[in-house]
């Protein structure tokens, strides 16, 4: 396993996404950029292929300013398509494909788009969407020949999941208008599994901040190649790709983690030194794959972001991969995906925390009014630096309370300790108020989730006529095992103040998630109720 060391020095100053691959492409053209189990882009073929569609898309009317949806799975017609859009100075809006005609017919309305880049399986999805919405042209992501035209949008093309353009004549060179690193480059949205999504913008500039910090505590130079589960309008998984487009490395995309064992193989027999997921992707491992009978020769990293990880299952992680090196990280969308990361050599005496802010990033814990609070002390946890949103998306009264006086306040509490070292203490609307206590679930679960008959818990809290709230834990056991609500409730008193022990414990099969892996308390909540 090779050490961890810099960024190459000769590097594309530049803050644009498409030039990072136009610079590499110059240089190595054969070196691998993008590939899939069925197919394989160069960086030379990638910024052919991104040349192209940059070209079609001004023809038909994308010109810089503009936002071009793109609802389509993880392929190299993605990136792609991405990286067209950005090279136009246009905005790339990435969006979650199964969210549903109504959803996303929101969101066409929401952006003013009249552009979008679609999968074939959808046509009747957009169908609908194309009804209620002006779209003057849909570019298809489909096998091969032109899929039946959609209502009332003029023009529709189709293409090839290797971001070639389907019976497309040759167009003229692409415009290269100026560009601006404070223009929107995404909008990524936040959530669509309840109630309306909220698009974050992000700004050439943000994407530049994060990707550069993220790329300098990883180490990652031109030889590294990560194989990526994560969805792409997931701000995660588009960081995964933007890191390693702008080091000159490699992403291997591999949709088949319904079969956990089939993705590790993979990770492998490509060769990948890197590996991105959430808390949910790491437990699927735990429980489907015996780790210990694979070996994997040339990863030297894997990170964890998405939400907090039991830290058993951290500690497990660690063990299996070794001596690949764990970075559990914290950050969100509003952050262009990062704000703080855990370096693996404090693993042991910083357990549970969530590391120190990244490099350009300044992280504080105030109170109510703003004011920085000691070490210890829980507290609003904010943020500063290149990589803080603009805002969402003609939302000005939801973006005027996150953004105050040039800081991002990230909704989480938090405390530091004595050398810096952040320890998240869950979501400031999640704390549970018992009594005159206030309460942070995430103690809750982490001491349930040290017993040995639990994969996994979620704890919210239920009303109660004296004390106005009380925990109640939603418990998912290990194989095989079924833990008991008198062993919970034991397990729980011995490490945990009276008004800390949940006063019901529900064993399910699994825990509700978003498409990222997220939580849904809510939908726990709705379940209590009933």
């Amino acid at each position: 396993m090779r050490s961890s060391r810099p960024i190459l020095t000769r590097t594309v100053n530049s803050p644009f996404l498409h030039e990072w691959l136009f610079f590499h492409a110059a240089r190595r053209p054969d070196a691998p950029a993008v590939a899939t189990p069925a197919l394989r882009l160069t960086y030379g073929e990638l910024a052919t292929r991104v040349r192209a569609l940059a070209a079609h898309l001004a023809e038909h009317g994308v010109a810089a300013g503009d936002r071009v949806v793109l609802a389509v799975p993880n392929t190299p017609a993605t990136v792609v398509a991405g990286l067209a859009v950005n090279a136009l100075g246009g905005t790339a809006v990435e969006v979650n494909r199964e969210w549903g005609g109504e959803v996303l017919s929101g969101v066409v309305a929401q952006t003013g788009a009249r552009h979008a880049v679609i999968w074939g399986r959808d046509l009747r999805t957009w169908a609908g969407v194309a009804a209620r919405s002006r779209l003057d042209a849909v570019w298809v992501l489909h096998a091969a020949g032109l899929p039946e035209a959609l209502p009332g949008v003029a023009s529709t093309s189709v293409l090839l999941e290797d971001g070639r353009l389907h019976a497309a004549a040759p167009a003229s060179p692409p415009p290269s208008p100026e560009l601006r690193p404070d223009s929107p480059a995404l909008i990524l949205y936040t959530s669509g599994s309840t109630g309306r999504p909220r698009g974050v913008v992000q700004t050439f500039r943000n994407v530049d901040a994060n990707t550069r910090s993220i790329v300098q505590y990883l180490g990652l130079g031109a030889d590294d190649r990560a194989l990526l589960v994560l969805p792409l309008y997931y701000c995660y998984g588009r960081s995964v790709l933007q890191t390693h487009l702008f080091a000159g490395g490699s992403v291997f995309l591999d949709s088949r983690f319904a079969f956990p064992r089939v993705v590790l193989d993979a990770l492998a027999s490509e060769q990948c030194t890197g590996f991105a997921g959430v808390p949910l992707t790491f437990e699927i491992i735990r429980r489907q794959v015996n780790v210990a009978s694979m070996a994997f020769p040339r990863l030297r990293y894997l990170t964890q972001a998405g939400g907090a990880m039991a830290p058993e299952t951290i500690d497990w992680v660690r063990r299996a991969f070794e001596p690949a090196k764990l970075f559990v990280m914290y950050g969100q969308t509003e952050a262009t995906a990062r704000l703080s990361y855990l370096p693996p050599g404090r693993a042991e005496d910083k357990r549970g925390s969530i590391g120190v802010p990244i490099p350009g990033v300044e992280l504080r814990v105030v109170d109510e009014q703003g004011r920085e609070l000691a070490p210890g002390a829980v507290g609003h946890l904010v943020a500063r630096g290149g990589n803080v949103t603009l805002g969402y998306l003609d939302e000005p009264e939801a973006t005027a309370e996150i953004l105050r006086e040039g800081w991002l306040w990230t909704g989480d509490l938090a405390y530091r300790d004595s050398e810096g070292f952040l320890f998240h203490q869950g979501r400031s609307k999640e704390i549970l108020k018992v009594g005159g206590h206030r309460v942070s679930p995430v103690e809750i679960e982490h001491v349930i989730a040290d017993h040995p008959d639990v994969a996994e818990a979620a704890v919210i809290g239920i009303r109660h006529d004296l004390v106005g709230e009380v925990p109640a834990a939603f418990v998912v056991g290990r194989a095989g095992r079924s833990p008991s609500e008198a062993a919970l409730l034991q397990h729980c008193r011995e490490q945990l103040p009276p008004y800390k022990v949940p006063v019901k414990f529900t064993v399910v099969e699994a825990l509700p998630r978003n498409e990222a892996g997220k939580l849904l308390r809510a939908e726990l909540a709705r379940r209590a109720s009933e």
